[in-house]
């Protein structure tokens, strides 16, 4: 700034130099009032709460995304989240009604519902999350220590049901008697380990319980082959018998209709018959060896006479 622009007050008269103080005086209580101004706005934006606490006692809370107004010096602001938050629990050791140690961890999905409460109650909130993992930890530790280690880890055999859903309830219970301001929204155990001193042995003995498991399958399915096999060959003998059955039935009854048609073409010539029967028992008695002692009146030499006649 040149020497020109600069203003000597001393070279002033009085009434210039009031002049200029009450200009310096505007221009201060001026940019007062500007600053004033500037700190009684506040921003609500989208997803927060803004909490106005009055010697931090909070006497409103505005939820509503814009521009609000506030009294400076004498009002402070807070801001609090107003989406679902996830809270990490810190892993901890319970034990199971059979006496097992486990490693628990777990988190959860909460949201601050009424701010003011939380406020007045926890103050923060990292307080308010510490809060809501003990009593995550309290009802996981009194739900877990009803059921048996197995029980636990085995999803197929377990009775722990919805375990999740149970936990999550009870929490928001204890929460609301309370009057903490938050809601759980889900409470979920997502690994649940063995102490490094205890899992070999644990490996061990599921190790063994599987061998046997699958000992006993096999067993069943040894059984049920010999039982098979057993059906079949009962099923085959009777299968056979009632063959050899039908075959014998219609063996009889092809010798008995071939005797019938022997009788019948037999009635019809009974000296071709007598001859036929003959000439049978000369197949059956006579060979190139043979020699026969016959009476004259024997049927044999009348009838070979007679067919040599």
């Amino acid at each position: 700034m040149s020497d020109e622009n600069i203003v000597d007050l001393k070279d002033k008269t009085p009434k210039e130099y009031k002049k200029y103080m009450k200009m310096g005086i505007s221009i201060l209580i001026t940019l007062i009032m500007i600053g004033l101004i500037l700190s009684s706005i506040f921003i609500v934006k989208e997803g927060e709460y803004k909490v106005v606490r009055q010697f931090g006692e909070v006497i409103r809370v505005e939820d509503e995304p814009g521009l609000k107004f506030r009294v400076p010096l004498l009002h402070s602001i807070t801001t609090l989240p107003q989406k679902k938050l996830v809270y990490d629990v810190t892993e901890k050791e319970i034990n199971t009604l059979d006496k097992k140690r486990m490693i628990i961890d777990n988190y959860a999905v909460w949201e601050i519902t009424n701010p003011q409460l939380m406020i007045s109650t926890a103050n923060t909130e990292l307080n308010a999350e510490a809060r809501m993992g003990e009593f995550i930890f309290s009802v996981i530790r009194s739900e877990l220590g009803r059921l048996n280690y197995d029980e636990i880890i085995n999803d197929e055999g377990s009775t722990r049901g919805d375990l999740n859903e149970r936990i999550t309830e009870q929490v928001n219970l204890l929460l609301e008697r309370d009057r903490y301001g938050i809601r759980v929204v889900d409470a979920r155990i997502k690994r649940t380990d063995l102490p490094d001193e205890n899992e070999q042995s644990v490996f061990r003995r599921m190790i063994s319980e599987r061998e046997s498991t699958a000992q006993e399958y096999l067993s069943q399915g040894e059984a049920e082959k010999n039982r098979m096999i057993a059906q079949t060959d009962r099923e085959v003998k009777e299968m056979l018998s009632k063959a050899n059955a039908d075959a014998s039935q219609i063996r009889a009854e092809g010798e008995e209709e071939a005797a019938s048609m022997y009788n019948e073409s037999f009635q019809r010539d009974t000296e071709f018959y007598q001859l036929y029967r003959t000439l049978e028992s000369y197949k059956q008695t006579i060979n190139g060896e043979t020699t026969i002692i016959l009476p004259s009146n024997s049927p044999y030499v009348e009838t070979l006479l007679g067919y040599f006649e």
